[in-house]
């Protein structure tokens, strides 16, 4: 199935415009092999009075007469019935029969019979031109002169098959007469669509798409423009407010998007200030208190007041951080994301390092992004794994769809069961490591601003990978 809204729309309006297309064909086809029939049938009557009033005529020739009339008839040419006297009905290989076929013979025996008697010793049968078999010395069609035949049982290219009538009408003479079906029937085949249905069927369908395609386009730009500014406001960049355009459905959407935006920045501002204000009225006690301590002469409570305060300070400073940390106001631009790492790894790869990177792929192209939020993202997977892994190793996918950063380390990874609890504030699963326990939620919260996502994963080797999937939105 197709991703996009679009082409969701022209497969269905497709699948939707053949189904009805292929109903109506199939309804307009019957109804016109129905026609077809009657008119057949009806064509079939009018050739079988035909030739009953020739059959009549010839009867009522003189015996003498009937040959020269027959001689007569095949100098002219061009009539509608090849007619001989033969002594007696020739044999020839019959066409099979089809429905078509049977409901010709049928209607013919019965004109002929109700006009010439019930008692009438006739066959009628249709033949290939191929098999025709003419006057008693059973001559093939092809061995006649043209002017005798030709011109009324052959209709090149098409070789229809011959209605062949075969009457008696005295002992020992059977008056033979055959002749082709009139125009449109002379295949007498079902007809199929014509060829200008179909392009007829063609050409509407090909209209229909076209305005479909068009009509979703038009009506989706409004959704594209509201997940552009979703993805921008996710990042945290100042969005102007919708355009309330387009259909009603998509009119109320852009309406509440633009009230969340309000209620959201509001709420952002709020936050901001809030934690201002606390950054400002903690610290101014606990540094009072610091002194106060100071002045204390029992240094054993003085050790169990600071230790206190250390504490306190300790837990004010992470809050603090995480909050500092994962609202980055920073403005959204391209980044260099091979340049950032190499600014992330720089440091490690001093004399003086604490650990070893390896590093292998690289992105293609930059990522619109936060630079800074994407430096302390990343920054912090890296530092995890040497931290706790003494080594790291990047591995970079980057296609159309995504960044994707592998950091792997050779520690003893994280128990399955807590894979997930590593991501929540202040967690270590080693208590004697320094730290807020906050890199990995940090990294995380930075990922999602952005639309991505950080997931950890133990290696089989040993050692733990920590993915980095930055989405890359068209």
């Amino acid at each position: 199935m197709p991703r996009s809204l679009l082409g969701r729309m022209l497969l269905l309006t497709l699948l939707v415009v053949l189904l009805a297309q292929a109903l109506s064909s199939l309804i307009w086809l019957s109804q016109l092999r129905a026609s077809q029939m009657e008119g057949l049938l009806t064509s079939a009557r009018s050739l079988a009075h035909s030739m009953a009033a020739s059959v009549s005529y010839f009867r009522s020739l003189p015996l003498g007469y009937r040959p020269l009339v027959l001689d007569q008839l095949r100098n002219m040419g061009g009539t509608r019935f090849f007619v001989s006297l033969n002594d007696k009905p020739l044999v020839m290989q019959v066409l099979p029969a089809t429905p078509r076929k049977s409901a010709v013979l049928a209607e013919v025996d019965q004109v002929l019979r109700e006009r010439l008697g019930r008692q009438l010793d006739l066959s009628v049968q249709f033949v290939g031109p191929d098999d025709l078999r003419i006057f008693n010395g059973e001559l093939k069609l092809e061995e006649l002169p043209r002017s005798w035949a030709h011109y009324a049982l052959s209709l090149e290219p098409v070789d229809p098959p011959v209605l062949v009538t075969q009457i008696q009408i005295a002992p020992d003479e059977w008056l033979y007469i055959a002749s082709l079906m009139p125009e449109p029937y002379v295949s007498l085949e079902p007809q199929g669509l014509p060829l200008q249905q179909l392009w007829f069927i063609l050409l509407t369908s090909s209209f229909l798409l076209l305005f479909i395609g068009l009509l979703v386009h038009w009506q989706s730009r409004p959704l594209k423009r509201l997940a552009v500014a979703a993805r921008e406001m996710s990042l945290g960049a100042e969005v102007e407010p919708l355009a309330e355009a387009g259909g009603s459905e998509v009119v109320e959407v852009s309406r509440a998007f633009n009230a969340m935006r309000e209620r959201i920045g509001r709420y952002l501002n709020e936050r901001s200030q809030l934690f201002s204000a606390i950054s400002h009225d903690l610290r101014t006690p606990i540094t009072r208190l610091r002194l106060r301590v100071e002045l204390l002469e029992d240094e054993a409570v003085q050790g169990k007041f600071g230790r206190d305060l250390d504490e306190l300070e300790l837990l004010v400073k992470g809050a603090l951080q995480c909050v500092k940390d994962t609202d980055i106001h920073e403005n959204i631009e391209p980044v260099d994301l091979n340049q950032l790492l190499l600014c992330v790894v720089e440091p490690y790869l001093a004399p003086a390092g604490n650990g070893r990177i390896t590093q292998l792929g690289e992105a293609l192209q930059a990522y619109p992004g936060k630079p800074l939020a994407l430096k302390r993202c990343i920054g912090n997977l890296i530092d995890n794994a040497l931290k706790y892994g003494q080594n790291a190793h990047l591995l970079i996918e980057d296609d159309a769809e995504a960044f994707v950063l592998h950091v792997d380390d050779e520690g003893p990874g994280v128990p399955e069961q807590r894979l997930e609890q590593v991501f929540q504030p202040h967690f270590r699963l080693a208590g004697q490591q320094q730290g807020y326990g906050l890199g990995l939620g940090i990294a995380r919260n930075i990922a999602h601003s952005h639309g991505g996502e950080v997931s950890l994963r133990n290696l089989r080797e040993g050692g733990l990978r920590v993915t980095l999937v930055l989405p890359r939105f068209a």
